[in-house]
């Protein structure tokens, strides 16, 4: 797997992803490639596709994105979808995906709600941080809200479009499970029920709450008010 030394010529269209997104994708690319193994020791056919992020040139495209998110840069769809497409060959890119979406959650992490709020609250809170954190780093709404505490559904999204397959999905799923866990104070697990890869209609996560954990106490009558769509 290789990658222009230029990186890739920058197609036309409207930039309207943050370019963190590619920053964070190629940062747990890298991390990931790091040898845990000896090289005598493995098996090519799998490992040698992960040795990509310990590449140079891609050395010089997180220099250049790290650069591009600080001054609050965007990227084409395209774009993102060329980095998805070395992605989706790597046999842990469900993995990737899913780690990406939980580090570009963390982004939000302003403030922490304790677990003695409401859990109504705390979910009606984790929907709004949610949808404000996704459109703003994608420059477009992503899916609505169907029925239940958290559950996120749509047709054709961002991620089913640039990756059919359907690996490409499991980045909204850490990114709800960092959401959901932060914002209630408990340990969730996001499930993506519903897929277009594998036929269904439209694509669903939806979130489950388990054991609690503690978080920093908040004031109840702010998380009430940003809850409903407040500061």
């Amino acid at each position: 797997m290789t990658v222009s030394e230029k990186g890739p010529a920058a197609p036309e269209g409207p930039r309207r992803v943050q370019s963190v997104v590619a920053l964070r994708l190629l940062e747990v690319i890298r991390d990931r490639d790091l040898p845990r193994e000896l090289l005598e020791d493995e098996d090519p056919v799998r490992t040698m596709p992960r040795r990509f992020g310990l590449s140079d040139v891609v050395e010089r495209q997180i220099r250049s994105h790290k650069e591009g998110a600080r001054k609050g840069g965007r990227l084409t769809d395209e774009e993102i979808r060329a980095l998805f497409r070395f992605v989706i060959r790597r046999p842990d890119g469900e993995e990737i995906f899913h780690q990406v979406g939980r580090l570009l959650a963390t982004s939000d992490r302003s403030r922490s709600w304790s677990r003695v709020l409401p859990r109504r609250i705390a979910f009606a809170l984790a929907r709004t941080r949610a949808r404000r954190r996704l459109s703003r780093v994608f420059g477009r709404g992503i899916g609505g809200f169907g029925r239940g505490p958290f559950v996120i559904e749509g047709r054709a999204l961002f991620f089913i479009e640039s990756d059919p397959g359907g690996d490409a999905c499991h980045l909204l799923s850490g990114f709800c499970q960092e959401i959901v866990e932060h914002t209630v104070g408990a340990t969730a697990l996001v499930t993506h029920t519903h897929c277009q890869a594998r036929g269904d209609a439209l694509c669903r996560w939806e979130a489950e709450v388990a054991e609690a954990y503690t978080t920093v106490p908040a004031d109840r009558s702010q998380a009430e008010a940003e809850a409903r769509g407040g500061t």
